[in-house]
Order: structure tokens, then sequence, then C-alpha cells
């Protein structure tokens, strides 16, 4: 079994991920490729700066604005969102996930969300009623119906029997997402968005195999475990340890240990041999950033980035990170948004922030270091700066307002880069 130290372990999960040693795509046809090689693009309505799911963009491509990743999968088709864990995911895996679709709407205990059956069985003459106006009117959304229309529900999906017929709707596959308007979805028949080659199923063991795989690749090194999320992703829980037998079996997996962590962990075949160049210090050509590298420039990282979300921070980095945003104000040690500061492949800071839209002005509300001496360091304060500008500039921002900054040096680095963005 191959053994690597914690250093390995944190480089391959951020290269894999598009993170190290820099952004190594642009553009449109970069927002493609970069949700492709995540595996999934989480996705967040909450808009404090930027959205979630736009700022783990920006932290990978070059040139790219809140809102292109639209483009790509309800402009271009090359992508659909689906999920109770929300997620775009590449439009040509639909077969596979119009299996996980089906079994959530007959019932896969206890693989899937059961309370989706539930939902139809209980609003049975609602998703008729969506099924007809939908084939009626071509798309539809929530606010087409007044509530005084409706029949009230108490749903943590909505409060409106229609709103739940055509969450249930599109959560088993009859619906797809035609496009978003606010970020609110706005349903259509999957004929309607769906290439008609890719409406169909694959088989039931194909489609184990291809979901226990996607969730081993989206981790990079994954023990599998059966948590929340994952099991929101409709990973097969009680047919995983057959799956992982024969995918061991075939090589398409590989079992891997790393140091200071307990138990293996497992790696897809196919990124044994990434391991290895790691281990023996070479960076994999394909990885090679198109201008400065993560040393020259910081990144930040979105609150549901996978490396660094859900305790992984801790877990890679060494860093302690919380999202805050549920916690109430006076519990928060940071920050209502606050973003990790990737430098080099370490974690070393954090700051709040806003975008007030009535100014256009990006305000940092704090920025705390994990050690103060990179306060006084010359080249993270270069490096600081040029991530700001670039951050300021993907926002569109007008203004700037870093005066929260305490340390000297690094504020007046982040307020001359961002005003040269904004000449």
């Amino acid at each position: 079994m191959l053994t690597i130290d914690l250093e390995v372990a944190r480089r391959f999960i951020l290269g894999q991920g598009g993170l190290w040693p820099g952004r190594r795509w642009r553009g449109l046809e970069g927002v493609a490729a970069a949700i492709k090689a995540m595996d999934y693009l989480q996705l967040d309505p909450l808009q404090i700066v930027a959205r979630s799911h736009d700022i783990q963009l920006h932290s990978r491509v070059l040139d790219t604005t809140p809102g292109l990743w639209e483009e790509v999968t309800y402009g271009q088709r090359r992508f659909f969102d689906w999920g109770g864990w929300l997620a775009v995911r590449p439009m040509e895996e639909l077969p596979h996930w119009r299996v996980a679709m089906r079994r959530e709407r007959d019932g896969d205990p206890p693989n899937v969300d059961t309370r989706i059956r539930q939902m139809g069985l209980e609003h049975a003459d609602a998703v008729a009623e969506m099924r007809v106006i939908l084939s009626e009117r071509g798309t539809v959304s929530n606010r087409d119906f007044a509530m005084s229309s409706r029949t009230r529900t108490q749903s943590y999906r909505g409060r409106k029997d229609s709103a739940l017929a055509l969450y249930y709707l599109w959560r088993t596959g009859e619906v797809m997402t035609h496009h978003r308007e606010k970020f609110e979805r706005i349903y259509a028949l999957t004929e309607a968005v769906a290439p008609a080659n890719l409406i169909r199923e694959s088989d039931d063991e194909a489609a184990d195999r291809f979901l226990v795989l996607k969730d081993i690749s989206f981790a990079g090194l994954s023990r599998m475990n059966r948590m929340a999320d994952a099991w929101q992703r409709v990973v097969p829980f009680s047919r995983k340890d057959q799956v992982i037998a024969s995918l061991l079996a075939t090589g398409e997996i590989a079992e891997v240990r790393v140091e200071g962590w307990k138990g293996t962990s497992i790696v897809l075949g196919s990124h044994v041999e990434t391991l290895l160049d790691l281990a023996a210090g070479r960076v994999p050509p394909a990885w090679a950033p198109l201008e400065s590298d993560t040393t020259a420039e910081v990144v930040f990282l979105a609150p549901l980035d996978p490396v660094s979300a859900r305790g992984r921070a801790k877990e890679l980095f060494g860093f302690d990170f919380v999202w805050e945003v549920y916690k109430p104000a006076g519990k928060r040690k940071y920050g209502y948004y606050a973003l990790p500061v990737l430098w080099g492949d370490r974690l070393v800071a954090r700051f709040d922030s806003k975008l007030d839209r009535t100014t256009n002005t990006f305000v940092v509300l704090g920025l705390w270091l994990e050690d103060a001496a990179l306060g006084t360091d010359a080249a993270f304060t270069e490096a600081l700066g040029r991530g700001f500008a670039r951050f300021v500039a993907f926002l569109g921002a007008e203004h700037v307002d870093v005066s929260a900054i305490e340390e000297p040096l690094l504020r007046r680095a982040v307020q001359d880069s961002s005003r040269r963005i904004l000449r």
C-alpha cells in the first residue's frame, strides 16, 4: 500500500481540485473545465460579497465573473443542476443520475431521502396539475402561483403545494432547471432541456459504481464515510462495501495511507501516478498556472470549497475553519462570511467582508493572521495585495474600504493594489 505524507496529500487535493500551484484555466471554457475537474460545483444562494460557487470558480479561473457558470450550464446545456445537495454536474453523466432520480421516486432506503417519495404521494393531485401546466406553458417557476390560490404546506421545501409538486418533479427527473432568475429555478420538462440521447438510465450496477467513483474523485482522498452531504449525493452506502471491493479488484481505485491519519484512504487508480510524482517533488505539467502561482498571489477560498469546508481545513492545513453564517452574531469568532486565504499550499489567514451595493464599495470587516509575523512579511504583503486586487476586479466594485485591516503594511498594500485596479 502506498504511504504519503501530509504535504503530498494536501498538494494532491489542492492540485486535483484546481487550486494549486495556481489558476490553470481562463474564461468561459475555463469555467467548464474547472467544474469538470472539481466533479461538482455546489450551489448556494447567499450573496454577501459573491455567492460561494462564484468565489470557488474565481479561485481557479482567470477572467471569470459572477454568474459565468450559468452560461455553460443553462445557455450551452453542458451541465445541469440537481439534488438535495444542490450542485452542477456534467450533462453527459445524466443517465447515471437518472437512476438516482428514479430511486428517489420509488424509494431505495437507506440510500435516498424517503421524504421525496412521500412528498409525491401526499401531493399527487398537485403533481399531476404541474405536469399539465408545464406541458402547456413550457417553463414554470414557483412564483407563478399565488399563495392565495394554493394549498398551504409546512414543508422544509416550500409553503405551497405547487412548490412541492415542482420540486418533486425536479428531484425525480421529470423536469429540469431550464434557467435561473435571481437564483430561482425556472422549470421545464426534461425533454426541453436535456439531449434526447441522454434521457435514459444506465443499469443499476453501473450507476452504483459511478456514484462511488464520483464521490472518491470529488474528495481526492476519501474514507467513504456515511456523512450527511455524501448521503445527499445519493452514494449507495448500503452497497458500498461490495462496490469498493469490486473497484479495488479491477484497479479502478487504490488504498493509500496518509501519515498521521487514522485508517486508510481511497484514491482513483488513475491518480496514483500523480501521488508518486508529488512525493518525488514533481508537479504534473497539466497543473502549470497560466499566470502567477499561489505563492506570488494569494487565493481566497469559498465558504463551501471542498478542500476546506466541513472540517477539512483542520485535517489538511491545521487551520480551524467553521463557516459562521449560521451562528448567532454573539457567538461568531471571525465573521458572518469569512474566507480562508491560501498562500502557497497553506491556509495562513482569513478575512470577513461585504459588498455595499448602495455605493458599490468592497468593505473588509476584519483580517486575521495565523502567524502575526506575516504582518511584516514582504513576500506575503505583495501576494496579499495582488489577491485582493483581483478579487475587487472580479466583484466589479468601484470603491474599497480596508480600514479594518490592523497591520499597517498589509493595509497599505491592499489599498494601493486595489486603487490601481479601480483607476
